[in-house]
């Protein structure tokens, strides 16, 4: 039985941690966390289609402008992801995702990514809209996202609380 994420509406991308992808502290080093969520959302891409073949026949692709991401449990060597993307919204140019990574036997969140990508057309290197098909896609994607409560850790922002003073 596939697993499809309710509030997202979208098959999640399944993958596995590589053992090239271990730090020193015997974890998931923090820069593929960004590539688990990367090959996520290219998985989502194509069925969008603004994946390879969209890049490479119409010169048109997706820059990220913007990313946050949250650390919540590490993962190891082998274990079983499921990446869970949400679109959140989608202006002329521009497409704002949440991401979220999941221990795929343990069914834990281990992290979330919130990103904003840009339509770009490549052969001027200049943000651009969205064809009017694609853009209908991604609307119609959104508009299953948006029926359910949005994800923890939308909207987050790096804080920290000054010291109690004495």
């Amino acid at each position: 039985m596939k697993f499809i994420d309710p509030a997202s509406a979208l098959e999640p991308h399944e993958l596995r941690v590589r053992s090239e992808w271990i730090d020193y502290n015997g974890h998931l080093n923090l820069a593929y966390y960004i590539v688990a969520f990367d090959q996520g959302v290219d998985k989502l891409f194509e069925i969008i289609g603004i994946g390879l073949d969209y890049r490479k026949t119409d010169e048109l692709g997706t820059f990220a402008a913007e990313t946050h991401t949250l650390y919540e449990r590490e993962v190891k060597d082998g274990d079983p992801l499921r990446i869970v993307c949400h679109i959140l919204a989608v202006d002329d140019k521009r497409m704002h995702m949440f991401l979220e990574m999941f221990h795929a036997e343990e069914n834990y969140r281990a992290a979330a990514q919130e990103i904003l990508y840009l339509h770009v057309d490549l052969k001027i290197r200049r943000v651009s809209p969205w064809p009017d098909d694609i853009r209908a896609k991604i609307d119609s994607l959104a508009v299953h996202c948006a029926q359910s409560l949005l994800p923890p850790g939308v909207g987050r922002k790096i804080t920290m609380p000054s010291p109690k003073k004495p």
